[in-house]
Parts: C-alpha cells; structure tokens; sequence
C-alpha cells in the first residue's frame, strides 16, 4: 500500500537526516539542565547557599504559534507533529491555551497538571480565568525537532463583539515574553488584518521582536498567485503602517499544508518554519551553555568574596577582641587600686594594721603599698570620696565598654571554608570541563551535519 511505504520510509530517513544532530542536541540541554537541578550539587543549590538565584535552563524551546481565527495555527502543529493531537475546522475550535510536547505516553493534563508540568509559568494564575482554560497534550512523536520543542496553540483571534473568558491580549504578551519562539499565522480568507491580532504583535514587538516571525498561511486557498499578492501587499502595508513594524527587509513567507489528494501550484515555504525552529533551538543550546559558564563564573566569584568577607571579619574581630581586652584589664585594675586603697591608703587603715599586726609588720607592709599612699596623697583630703566613687564609676564603664567592643561577628568554621572551596573546585573542574566537552561535541556534530549537506 503507497500509505504504509511512505509511512516506513519517513520512519527510516529521520534517524539518518537528523537523529544524530537531533539527539545530541537534547542530550546537550538536558545534561546542561541536570547540572543545575542535581540535588546534591546541583548550580541552583549551589548558587543558593551563595545568595545567588540561578534559574535552571529549560530543556525545550517554547514556540508559541498565534493568529486569528481559522489560520491554520493547530493544522499546522498536527502537520509538524504528525498526529492529529489539535481539533482543527472553521470553527473556533481552540478557546484556550493548550501545550503540545513530547514524552513516553499519550496523555492530557488539565491546567493544575499543566502548571505543575511548567513551574516557570506559575504567575499564570494571576491572570484570571487562564488557568481554567490551560491544558497539555503529550505525544509520542519524534518527528523532525519535536522532541525539543514545546508548541503553545493560542485561541484564534477576532474582532467584534467577541468576549473571551480571560483577557486574552494581555495573556498573550505575557506569553510571549517568556517563548523562544512566535509564529503569527495570517489566514488571507477575510481575516488576515485583525486588528486585535495587529495590537498585540505591535506589543510583543517592542521588547521581542526578534522572536516574531510572520507567515500567510492557507496561502493555497488564496486563488491565483496575482490574489495572493494582493493579499500579502495589504497585510505587509498594514504592518507597516504600526511603529516599529516598518522593518527593512520584511518578510513574510507564504505557508500551507500540503496534501497528495489537494496539490497546488503555490510556492510553499512551510519549510522556513522548520528552519527558524532549528535556529531557535541551536540559538537556545548556545545560551544555555553560555550561561552555564556565566554562572560558573559567578559562583566562583561569589565564594571568593565570601571568604574575602570572612578573612575581614575575622580581622575586625581579633582587633576587637584586642581592644575589649585593654579595656576589660583597665576596668578590673581600678577597682583593685580602690581595694588597695582603701586597705592601706589611708590614714585609718594604717592605725588599723598597726592594731592588728603590731607596728614593725605594719611598717613592713607599708614599703609595699607606699606607691598607691604615695598616689593617693596627691588627692585632697575634702576630695577623697568623690575621687574614689569617681574612679569605681570609671571602672565600671571600662568594663561594659570592653563588654561591648569584645563582641564579634559570626565567621566560617574550618568545615564551612573546606565545602566553599570543595564546591568551587568542582564548579571550575567539573562543571566548566563539562560544559567545554558539551559545547565541542555541539559544535563538532554541527559542523559534520553541515559538511554533510
């Protein structure tokens, strides 16, 4: 049967076109995302003990695909995908935002499911009645790049009197900031110069226009080529006439399906899709590995600093602790000096000591004390009380300044320092070698696969 020999040998020609190109690639992005999740030493772990905040890179890229209504926008990720996995008619068939992606099994996630599936998309549920209307679609299919790309089928868009469920411009630019990849799909059958379509691609325009890419989808239904011109002519003016549209070298190729039981003379382009994809997905492997050095880089930096901070404070703290001893011994020396004084200083004192040791034992204790009489005789003798409560005020402030400045600030442990440069040392040995090894494996098969061709 002609159908199941041409099913057999597209099978057997994707893995010798691009399996090889293709499966490196994926094993490039998800090796590259395992060194940021592991959870022992993974970077975002890593990077947390630091203060830093690393975002692990996603291991497929995100091409939203957006239009009016009946564009072709579903035909054509069923075509891409070869499986029939979107409703596809004249009618508004997709209401909402629905995720097309590879995996093991055939499956559908409702928008919890979905959200837990793509935690980056989480401020989602701020948007009011999107999360309701938010689903996957999972396939098996490994045709052309879809193992790496992830589809994002929007709700057909229109003008008039038509309500949507949630604020459907507004979620679209925000989806659109955080794709690889737009595909605007402009159907030449009535409604190609939609002007909600227009605003928001003005819009997406101003801050990711090089992620826009613009088709004239159905372009086979569009009658003879002169039609077709004339079609591509008012969408292009329409375009123009927007700020920041008006590009040089604009470019808008001209896409349908193709069928065996409908051909068609019209030149179709949809191979430029799958061309921008690939660019996008080696565009976003290169990113991935330029940022896995970068952050590398700064997580080695971030522990030098941090031991360079401790090195510091562990400097203030031994001046500190110099300082509250100076001050702790000045503190605790007046006190004794008022004991001594006190004990011997004085006139009474002595009488005393007279008393109780006799009198040769009292002068031979004095030869030990003259010194503190000596000082204490400079004091006037109206003035001696104040002097001495004076001096114990003194004596207590030196010790609650010393109290005070003997305060330290916390430092690492010899086993804190020893994990900084543990780690470190396996950021700069062991991840940097491995994303070198990964970018040359990249590199070397890209430029074979181009040697090939």
């Amino acid at each position: 049967m002609p159908g199941g020999r041409g099913g057999k040998a597209r099978e057997a020609a994707n893995p010798a076109l691009g399996g090889g190109l293709e499966s490196v690639t994926e094993r490039v992005l998800r090796e590259a995302h395992a060194l940021y999740v592991h959870p022992g030493h993974g970077l975002v772990t890593i990077g947390a003990r630091l203060g830093l905040t690393l975002l692990p890179p996603r291991r497929k890229v995100t091409v939203m695909v957006m239009g009016n209504h009946s564009a072709g926008k579903s035909s054509f990720i069923n075509w891409y995908v070869e499986e029939h996995i979107q409703r596809t008619g004249v009618a508004i068939e997709t209401q909402g935002f629905t995720f097309i992606t590879s995996g093991r099994k055939r499956e559908s996630l409702t928008g919890n499911a979905t959200l837990h599936l793509y935690p980056h998309f989480q401020a989602l549920q701020s948007f009011k009645g999107v999360p309701e209307y938010l689903s996957t679609e999972i396939c098996t299919s490994k045709q052309k790049q879809f193992p790496l790309v992830t589809f994002l089928d929007t709700p057909g868009l229109v003008d008039g009197d038509m309500k949507y469920p949630f604020d459907v411009e507004a979620a679209l630019i925000w989806f659109g900031q955080l794709c690889d990849l737009i595909l605007v799909f402009f159907d030449p059958m009535g409604q190609a110069l939609c002007k909600r379509t227009l605003n928001i691609v003005e819009q997406l325009n101003e801050g990711h226009g090089d992620k826009l890419h613009f088709y004239l989808s159905k372009a086979d239904e569009a009658g003879a080529e002169g039609d077709r011109q004339r079609v591509l002519m008012q969408i292009v003016q329409e375009l123009c006439k927007r700020p920041g549209l008006n590009k040089c070298g604009f470019d808008m190729p001209t896409i349908y399906i193709p069928s065996p039981s409908k051909p068609s003379r019209c030149i179709n382009q949809i191979e430029e899709i799958c061309r921008s994809i690939e660019k996008t997905i080696s565009q976003t492997v290169q990113h991935t590995l330029n940022a896995l050095e970068r952050d590398c880089h700064l997580i080695n930096e971030a522990t030098l600093r941090l031991l360079e901070e401790d090195n510091e404070t562990r400097s203030s703290n031994f001046r500190a602790r110099f300082r509250g001893i100076l001050l702790g011994i000045a503190g605790c020396l007046l006190p004794i000096f008022l004991l001594v004084t006190l004990l011997f200083g004085t006139s009474i004192s002595r009488q005393l000591w007279t008393l109780v040791l006799g009198k040769e034992q009292s002068q031979a204790l004095e030869l030990y004390v003259r010194p503190v009489a000596t000082v204490w005789s400079f004091v006037p003798e109206e003035q001696t009380l104040t002097v001495f409560f004076g001096l114990f005020f003194l004596s207590i402030f030196f010790l609650l300044l010393a109290s005070y400045t003997f305060r330290t600030k916390p430092t690492l442990s010899k086993k804190q320092k020893r994990q900084l440069a543990d780690r470190r040392d396996y950021v700069l040995d062991v991840v940097l070698e491995k994303k070198k090894h990964l970018y040359e494996e990249y590199l070397r098969l890209s430029i074979g696969e181009q040697d090939l061709s």
